[in-house]
Formats: C-alpha cells, sequence, structure tokens
C-alpha cells in the first residue's frame, strides 16, 4: 500500500515540530515563580523557596539567583503551598508580616502564578510579639464594634418585650445580602447608596416582623417560652431563603475590594477598615445619645424599666416597641454591611455571629445598650488576641470562657444592675 507524498511530508514536519518543542513544554506548562527585593528595590539572592503540594510533599525547592528572581514547575493544576526559608535571608532582612512566610495558592490548567513575599528588616522577637499584639488588639476592636452594633439591637428588644430573638444573626445576614445585590444587579448603584437602601428595607422588615406577627402573638398572650421558639424558626426560614437565592458561595461587594493596607505603627489596616471602624463608632456614639438626650429614646428606656408604668405615665408603648424592632433591624443590617466589607459576605455569616451578640450582651447586663456595647467590645478583643497563643478555630470558645469567668464574679454583667430576689 503506497502513503501520498501529501500524508508522509505532513506526518514528517509534524514529528519535527514535536522534536523542537522544549521538554519541559511538552511535560509541564504549570509553575510558580517571584522576585524578592528588599525594601530599597534592590534584588535578594540566595534565599530558598519550598513548593509543596496538597498532601505536604515537596514539589521542589528553589534558590533565588543574582537578580532575585525564582521559579519552581509543579506538576499540574491543583493546590500548592510555598515556604520561604527565613534562615537564609541575608543579614538583618525578614518578613514584614511573619505569618507570610507560607503562601497557600491554586495552580490552573496551563498557569504561571507569581508569588510575592515582602521582605524589610527583621524585627527582634519582642517587636515581633508587640506587634502582633497590637494588631490583634485592633482588630478585636473593629470586631467588637461590628458585634456591638449588631447586640444594641438584640439588648433593645430584649428590653422593652422579653424576647429573646434568635433570628437577629440572620437579620444580619439579610442587610449584608441585600446590599449585594443592589450593589451588583442594579447597574451604577455604588455601595454607598446600596447600603442606605439595604438598611431602609431591613428597618421595613423589622417593622413588619413586629406590627404582622408578634404583635398579634402578644395580644393573644403567647407566652415567652412560645415567642422564641417561634424566632427559631424564623431564623431557619430566613436562612434557607437567602441560601435558595443566593447561594453558600462567599461573595464581595464591587467597591472597596482591593484595597494596599496602611501601615500606622506596627498595625496594618485597609482604607475600608479605618472607615468602618469610625463609622461604627459614630454609629454607637449616634445611639448612645438617641437614648439619652432624645424624647424618643427616653420613652425606649421607660418601656424598658417598666413597661405598666410607661404606658400609665401616657407613652404609646406598642408604638415604641415598633420603633425598637426597626431599629434593631437597621443596626443589624448595618453591622452585616460592615462585615460583608471587612470580610466577605455569606448566608451564614450572621448565625455565626448570633453567639458572640448574645455574649457581649449577656457580658454587658441584659437589656442595657450600654452594657450591650462594652461586653460587644471585651467579647471583640479576647476572640483576636485569644489567636496569638491558640488556633484560630477556638478563638470563640476562649471569648465565652471569659463570659463565665465574669459572671462568676458579677452575675448582673458588666453594667447591669444587682437585683434583689423575694
Amino acid at each position: 500500500m503506497r502513503i501520498p507524498m501529501r500524508v508522509g511530508v505532513g506526518a514528517l514536519l509534524l514529528l519535527i515540530a514535536l522534536l523542537a518543542v522544549p521538554a519541559g513544554a511538552q511535560e509541564n506548562a504549570e509553575g510558580v515563580r517571584g522576585t524578592l527585593t528588599n525594601q530599597a528595590g534592590e534584588p535578594v539572592e540566595g534565599v530558598d523557596i519550598t513548593v509543596r503540594d496538597a498532601e505536604g510533599d515537596v514539589v521542589d525547592t528553589a534558590t533565588s539567583d543574582e537578580e532575585g528572581a525564582w521559579s519552581v514547575p509543579v506538576p499540574g493544576p491543583g493546590s500548592y503551598e510555598a515556604t520561604l526559608d527565613t534562615d537564609t535571608l541575608p543579614g538583618e532582612l525578614g518578613l514584614t508580616d511573619p505569618e507570610r512566610q507560607t503562601l497557600s495558592f491554586t495552580i490552573r490548567t496551563g498557569q504561571n502564578r507569581t508569588l510575592i513575599f515582602q521582605l524589610g528588616e527583621r524585627e527582634t522577637a519582642a517587636a515581633q510579639m508587640f506587634g502582633r499584639v497590637a494588631q490583634s488588639g485592633v482588630n478585636g476592636i473593629k470586631f467588637g464594634l461590628i458585634i456591638a452594633m449588631t447586640a444594641i439591637g438584640l439588648s433593645l428588644i430584649f428590653g422593652t418585650t422579653g424576647l429573646i430573638n434568635f433570628a437577629h444573626g440572620d437579620l444580619v445576614t439579610m442587610g449584608a445580602v441585600t446590599a449585594f445585590v443592589i450593589n451588583t444587579a442594579v447597574p451604577g448603584v455604588h455601595l454607598i447608596p446600596a447600603t442606605f437602601l439595604a438598611v431602609a428595607v431591613c428597618a421595613g422588615f423589622g417593622g413588619a416582623l413586629e406590627a404582622g406577627l408578634f404583635r398579634p402573638l402578644r395580644r393573644r398572650r403567647t407566652g415567652l417560652i412560645q415567642l422564641l421558639v417561634i424566632t427559631v424558626g424564623l431564623a431557619f426560614l430566613l436562612r434557607h431563603v437567602i441560601l435558595f437565592f443566593f447561594g453558600g458561595s462567599r461573595r464581595t461587594y464591587l467597591n472597596y475590594a482591593l484595597q494596599s493596607a496602611v501601615e500606622i505603627g506596627p498595625v496594618r489596616l485597609t482604607p475600608r477598615e479605618i472607615v468602618v471602624m469610625a463609622l461604627s463608632l459614630v454609629v454607637l456614639i449616634g445611639v448612645g445619645l438617641l437614648l439619652t438626650k432624645t424624647r424618643l429614646g427616653k420613652a425606649m428606656r421607660a418601656v424598658s424599666d417598666n413597661r405598666d408604668l410607661a404606658e400609665s405615665s401616657g407613652i404609646n408603648v406598642e408604638r415604641i416597641i415598633l420603633v425598637v424592632w426597626m431599629l434593631g433591624a437597621a443596626l443589624a443590617a448595618l453591622g452585616g454591611i460592615f462585615q460583608g466589607v471587612v470580610v466577605n459576605v455569606n448566608y451564614l455569616m450572621g448565625f455565626r455571629l448570633l453567639l458572640l451578640m448574645f455574649a457581649g450582651v449577656i457580658l454587658g447586663g441584659l437589656g442595657t445598650a450600654y452594657g450591650a456595647i462594652v461586653g460587644s467590645l471585651v467579647v471583640g478583643i479576647v476572640t483576636e488576641l485569644s489567636t496569638l497563643w491558640f488556633p484560630a478555630e477556638l478563638k470563640y470558645m476562649w471569648a465565652l470562657l471569659v463570659l463565665i469567668v465574669i459572671l462568676l464574679i458579677r452575675p448582673q454583667g458588666i453594667l447591669g444592675r444587682r437585683e434583689r430576689v423575694g
């Protein structure tokens, strides 16, 4: 059988082309690389970087050349870790962030990924510890302010109605998700107006819950235990409705997602984190002034102290409770949006905060707004500082342990009032 000349020539050319392709390109197109420089932008030579796969097996170790460049080919797509050997760094050079000595990354098919190890002047162990404590303390204050904003509504609702609202965490999620939908689904809507719209929607939803569900149940003299069970069912309903429409993945807002950190002494914060902390503080101060300096706030405190006496004094108790529900839902929504800006938006974000909200309210003193603020700050700071010595997975446990210890010493909470029994 004769092979046509054109087919034979084509096969010969294909064979020559395959032989001309470098062996590395045929076998492997994926890899990771980078360039090491000091603070002055000068290349750093002789530093070892070890790459491991998802099972922890060493893929290869590269050493930076005279231009500071290094590269490691990987066997294929997947998850990997690159670790910089700090013992090979020259002189006083070290990592500016010791926690980023190992970087996790994912490689797709045909991808060559670039990693950045930030190098600077090496710090002493004491300086590193001080920096870590300062960073964790600021992170704790930031986290505590967000918890405080969401916990105030929970405390006010309990103070005015005696109801423990287990659906409050899902109101936090509802606010974050509503802002995300407005920010991403409506063309041209910035996160700031989306925040105002989401807070208004959640405030209206909170008012609807009070007027359409809990007020009729109170008029039928439904017990607090039954109302508590209803809030648990409401929490499951809201959570799974959000899961159905939003999905289980983590998402970020369109605005302020990528920002460079600003160094303030040993503390590194992004501009959005600074703004979130400042706005949280302003909102909490505003709520405090509302409760102490306005007629509405004094009426809220009167209903919280003694509902029957407040009603006999001419205060419209039902209207005050309606306002409390709307205010609590609005603050929960705003706290959820702030948490979404700092971290991400997820259908379980409010549920994860719920236990810490209860801890903050109980620690500060049941039914007191100022106690919720103080207790939440304590919870946030303890939660973040515990990660310096213990695994991050256990950080919520230490906050609850502090709650138990303080309640053993002061059962009424930090700002709670001692009550006579009998």
